[in-house]
């Protein structure tokens, strides 16, 4: 069961933006992983928990960010209940509509975690060799856990095997582009753990990362 940190920068001037401590495990029905947020001054600032089934779709989630709140599933795409932080919170609309259910027809979500970026490499199951796919995802991002609509392009551009003490690891580079705006950035994975992507590092891992059973 990999457990391990996180850490946040601004992908452009590197400023720190805080931290995920996570742990998460595979089973024979899906994935799971939970983390807690920090600021750069160790206050927690909120939750992940996101369970995925054998094929990656996302069987749950609940996000915590701000006092905000999201639960959501794949129900008939996916299907969410985002409620506002209680009133007098800072950040809080009154006009919000508390609780109210949505839905739309996309295979996932995504979001700040690095979750969200195993879930979606899970879910695509590229080869090296297959062309870039596209998916259309709701995002949901700090502070607030408003949810946008966002398409991707994912290729899996190198498959390559690294010594370690506990045998070879595999590390897989994706290329990824926001269709909207045309910026790629790369995102490499090991198993169940981003090694690296914008504005993400992995600052400790206790445990080698796991692997998925196709």
């Amino acid at each position: 069961m990999p457990r391990g940190r996180y850490s946040f920068h601004d992908p452009h001037d590197h400023t720190p933006l805080g931290d995920e401590h996570f742990h998460c495990a595979t089973g024979p029905s899906g994935w799971r992983y939970t983390a807690r947020t920090t600021a750069t001054d160790g206050s927690g600032t909120g939750s992940v928990d996101l369970t995925t089934d054998e094929l990656g779709r996302p069987i749950r989630l609940e996000l915590h960010a701000g006092g905000w709140q999201v639960r959501g599933a794949a129900l008939d795409g996916v299907t969410w209940v985002r409620t506002a932080p209680a009133t007098g919170t800072p950040g809080a609309d009154p006009a919000d509509d508390r609780g109210e259910e949505h839905n739309a027809p996309v295979p996932a979500f995504t979001g700040t975690s690095p979750a969200f970026l195993v879930a979606t490499a899970r879910l695509l199951r590229l080869a090296p060799t297959a062309p870039a796919t596209r998916i259309r995802l709701i995002a949901l991002t700090s502070p607030v856990l408003a949810p946008r609509t966002v398409d991707q392009s994912w290729s899996l551009v190198a498959r390559t095997p690294h010594a370690t003490d506990n045998g070879p690891l595999i590390v897989d580079e994706y290329q990824v582009r926001a269709l909207d705006t045309g910026e790629q950035y790369a995102v490499h994975l090991a198993g169940d753990v981003v090694l690296s992507a914008p504005g993400v590092e992995l600052e400790d891992l206790e445990s080698p990362p796991s692997e998925f059973t196709m």
